[in-house]
């Protein structure tokens, strides 16, 4: 017998906020009009005014910035692969920059499924694997959990995936 988990209490978005529980399932990519930047020991290793955000039921949006316009030679391919349900198969990039090299900070979708071409040639960030995430002028906080690569803004409200009980939705 599957149990069935209540779902959780919604939040309901102010002003200019928008709630993870309106984004769709299976994930919907939109262009991101903001600025996004990635910081890495104090350098910036990934800046755009082109990125793609990913928006999925539950959490938060997942930016993805063209590789040209991300530090490829401070990153270097990982071993580590997975594969989405929705987008297809993802390759990992570590940090090995200057400074403290970090594991798997980085993935990136080179032949994703129909639908998500847009982040064709695009890596995303882990927030919890860099030092600073930014969308536009606010500096972003990484999803909760560690498992997700989500960054969280003021715009954003939830629950969201990866917080403490939220295993199971």
């Amino acid at each position: 017998m599957t149990e069935t988990l209540p779902r959780p209490q919604r939040i309901e978005p102010g002003p200019g906020q928008e709630s993870v529980w309106d984004y769709p399932r299976p994930p919907r990519v939109e262009a991101v009009p903001e600025r996004l930047r990635v910081i890495v020991e104090g350098t910036t290793i990934a800046d755009t005014t082109r990125g793609q955000r990913v928006l999925e039921t539950a959490g938060a949006p997942v930016y993805y910035i063209p590789a040209e316009d991300v530090r490829m030679d401070v990153l270097d391919r990982s071993e580590r692969t997975t594969t989405c349900e929705w987008k297809g198969d993802a390759n990992y990039y570590h940090y090995a920059g200057p400074g403290r090299p970090r594991a798997n900070v980085a993935w990136a979708y080179p032949n994703p499924n129909p639908g998500y071409e847009a982040i064709r040639d695009h890596l995303a960030f882990y927030g919890s694997r860099v030092d600073e995430a930014w969308v536009g002028d606010e500096r972003a906080t990484p999803q909760p959990g560690g498992f997700y690569g989500g960054w969280v803004t003021k715009k954003v409200v939830g629950p969201i995936k990866g917080e403490p009980g939220s295993e199971r939705w």
